[in-house]
């Protein structure tokens, strides 16, 4: 997904937890962006109760990179390693890859149940994250031109 805005107030964006709740439809994150840190992570699939979960996070590379890894019970069960990546497309442009790869001996399993509800709720964060991240730009563009 492209998002005309620069990739800094993407990943301020992304970075702020405390404001998800304003902006993000399908996910909730509390803890404080470190790596080897871990976050508590609530998503909401669609006809499904909230799930929390407690993933470490892997790597943060400011205006890059966010992954994290969680599991279900035990590592090894059903692992997901969720991914941000931003990559610079022009000077005010962003290209936003978000994805989960995941892997464990129940995946294939658990994967088929949750698969089309999980990638609605990528797709409705991508688009709320797009929307945010352009209004955002939109605002600091006018400010300075004024």
């Amino acid at each position: 997904m492209t998002i005309h805005a620069p990739a800094q107030i993407v990943w301020n964006i992304l970075m702020d937890f405390e404001n998800y709740p304003a902006w993000n439809p399908f996910m909730q994150i509390k803890g404080n962006a470190k790596q080897g840190n871990r976050l508590e992570v609530t998503i909401a699939l669609d006809g499904h109760k909230p799930q929390i979960f407690k993933p470490e996070i892997l790597e943060l590379r400011p205006e890059k990179s966010f992954r994290w890894l969680g599991y279900f019970i035990i590592k090894g069960l059903f692992d997901g390693e969720h991914l941000f990546n931003l990559e610079v497309v022009a000077e005010n442009e962003t290209r936003l890859i978000h994805g989960e790869n995941f892997t464990g001996m129940l995946s294939g399993l658990i994967l088929k149940m949750i698969e089309e509800k999980s990638l609605a709720g990528f797709e409705k964060m991508n688009a709320a994250l797009k929307q945010e991240a352009e209004r955002q730009f939109a605002i600091g563009s006018k400010s300075e031109a004024g």
